[in-house]
């Protein structure tokens, strides 16, 4: 492989808090090995179009603290075709550039790894979604703030709740994993929780349910976006018509979940995996994603990231039973 010199890096998917500290830290670590680094802007869509521009040390600073994206994010249908990514390769080709880093989720990591085997071009992977759904890490850049944010939110929506006596169904993100929901619910001390990585909840709601309803005691009840039963809507519409005494109201957190400054946890996080991506390139390494596992760097061949499935603590599942 020959000597890398310019690097580009886009951010793609769903935005997530921490992000532009991962940004941060590519540019500054490309630099102190030095290498030129490239923004691309709205992700995939900018590569095809050719909004790249450079992005030296100073261009970074003050943004570690900042929700969002700098570089922003779009969808992309062209580039799910061969003549978008061939479009794609041809500017990164006219700016020089030989390497890409992509701050994003599996869908993200599907493009790069497609794009990485058909132009020979190192695509590093770090995962940047508050799902914590990818395979081979721990966590995933925007998680943590997530829950903190949710668990905010939740604590306002309980001071109702306990005034009226109601039972509040509250929806969060998560598409199709329940990482989100569990430790929110676990954290606000939900009195029920439901996730798609469980089967029989709403069973064992309706009979908790049925036990609150003579105390006519209020409740939380935490339901991941992508559950089988449905959302949040779905199922307090389903309970209230076999609980008519009850008063339930419903409250979908939505995308607040992805904004807001970042923690520290997820500053630093990002830090870490952006200096790591640096290091992987410098290593002559491709289509990997950047992970922390144990509270250590790894290294996880993207073909793993986007193909296995990561399923949720399941000791935190039986932790939430226990506290209910």
């Amino acid at each position: 492989m020959e000597e890398i010199k310019k690097i580009g890096v886009l951010t793609s998917g769903g935005d997530a808090p921490g992000m532009n500290a991962a940004i941060r830290a590519v540019v500054r670590a490309g630099s102190h090995h030095g290498l030129e680094v490239f923004g691309i802007n709205r992700g995939y869509q900018g590569m095809i179009d050719g909004d790249i521009i450079p992005l030296p040390p100073t261009s970074v600073s003050g943004i570690i603290q900042k929700g969002g994206t700098i570089l922003q994010t779009a969808r992309c249908m062209e580039f799910m075709e061969y003549e978008g990514r061939k479009k794609a390769y041809d500017q990164l080709q006219r700016f020089g550039i030989q390497a890409v880093i992509v701050i994003g989720g599996d869908g993200s990591f599907t493009g790069a790894s497609i794009m990485s085997k058909e132009f020979d071009i190192p695509f590093i992977g770090i995962p940047g979604t508050i799902d914590n759904d990818l395979y081979g890490t721990d966590v995933t850049i925007g998680y943590d703030t997530a829950i903190s944010t949710a668990v905010e939110a939740v604590d306002k929506i309980r001071d109702t709740a306990s005034s009226h006596g109601r039972i509040f169904f509250v929806e969060v993100m998560g598409r199709n994993a329940g990482f989100l929901a569990l430790s929110t619910g676990i954290a606000c001390g939900a009195e029920g929780i439901l996730v798609p990585e469980e089967k029989g909840q709403l069973g064992k709601l309706r009979k908790y349910l049925a036990e609150r309803a003579a105390h006519k005691k209020s409740s939380i009840i935490i339901v991941a976006e992508g559950d089988e039963e449905g959302g949040a809507i779905t199922i307090a519409k389903r309970i209230q018509e076999e609980f008519p005494n009850l008063s339930i109201r419903t409250s979908i957190l939505g995308h607040i979940q992805r904004g807001g400054s970042p923690s520290a946890y997820d500053r630093i996080t990002a830090s870490r995996m952006g200096s790591a991506a640096i290091e992987a390139l410098l290593d002559d390494q491709k289509s990997i994603m950047i992970g922390i596992v144990n509270n250590e760097v790894a290294y996880v061949p993207l073909s793993k990231s986007i193909k296995l499935h990561k399923d949720v603590d399941r000791d935190l599942l039986k932790l939430a039973e226990e506290l209910v």
